[in-house]
């Protein structure tokens, strides 16, 4: 803690220094130490995580000071992310709850929901959406506030990443309109049709599983291990989507790093790569009818 009484700015200035001391990783919600600090310090302080209406410059009180530090010890002997330490992730301007059951929501799809797929989607109508792979829920959550008339399918090979996606679900009202489904990709799916299916599955290879940071192996494997070139479940993906897309629908997938390895696997395959205005990379779109032509290519 502290020696001296600190505003708040300089309370958060002082755990950024803290943990660049430390050497901790960041990554799972925010991209530097400045920003992890800020963002347990709101916690702590019952404020949003953009300080709206808040006065920076005031001085906090011992009993603040106190909970802010132990929160900010707490992120550098334990080496959990942050979202872990407080149970809470934000993901497309929204509040989800997280544990260790769960990946921490950080994918750039977020910003392609806002924007209503488009203009990739163009006209198609969309009645059905399917997440696949949906751990904490964020993404089918995001599309069903995004696409108020449509019906969502998130499924999870995981029953305790579902448990934690029901507990979001229910957060947000969505009982009758999105469905939790424990299913090994489209297994459990058989006769549906989507309009969209959007994906951010396991895709981390070997390499960079062995070279994780310490942060990194708080989250389930399951949420990122994908073999030895980070396409275990990409490939098998692509090659049953076509049979549960309605015309002129769209798939999106987030593969990270495994970019390369995927163009390089299909070089035929017209992947159109998406930009980020607020950054991230690795996530592709592929239309029915790319899909359809190339379908063979993925068997």
């Amino acid at each position: 803690m502290p020696e001296k009484e600190l505003t708040l700015r300089e309370m958060v200035e002082w755990g950024a220094d803290r943990f660049e001391e430390a050497g901790l990783c960041f990554g799972h919600g925010t991209e530097n130490a400045l920003d992890e600090a800020a963002w347990l310090t709101a916690w702590a302080l019952e404020v949003t995580p953009d300080y709206d209406g808040v006065d920076v410059e005031r001085l906090l009180t011992e009993d603040e000071m106190q909970r802010i530090s132990r929160l900010y010890q707490r992120r550098i002997e334990e080496r959990r992310p942050a979202a872990y330490l407080i149970q809470e992730a934000w993901f497309a301007g929204l509040p989800f709850y997280v544990d260790e059951r769960v990946l921490v929501p950080r994918s750039p799809i977020a910003e392609l929901i806002h924007d209503g797929f488009q203009p990739w989607l163009g006209d198609q109508p969309v009645e059905r959406i399917l997440e696949i792979g949906t751990g904490s829920g964020c993404i089918a959550i995001a599309c069903a506030l995004t696409f108020p008339d449509a019906r969502v399918d998130a499924v999870d090979i995981s029953p305790d990443a579902l448990a934690v996606a029901e507990k979001n679900r229910q957060r947000y009202g969505l009982e009758t309109r999105l469905d939790l489904i424990q299913s090994d990709l489209f297994d459990a799916l058989a006769g549906k049709k989507y309009d969209i299916i959007v994906s951010n599955p396991p895709y981390v290879d070997a390499e960079d599983m062995r070279n994780r940071p310490a942060e990194f192996h708080h989250e389930p494997e399951l949420g990122l291990a994908a073999g030895e070139d980070g396409l275990d479940l990409v490939v098998p993906m692509l090659a049953q989507a076509g049979d549960y897309l309605q015309p002129g629908g769209i798939v999106v997938i987030e593969v990270g790093n495994s970019q390369t390895a995927l163009e390089e696997r299909f070089p035929d395959v017209p992947f159109t790569w998406l930009e980020f205005e607020y950054g991230g990379q690795g996530v592709f779109m592929l239309d029915a009818a790319t899909l359809a032509a190339h379908r063979d290519s993925f068997k």
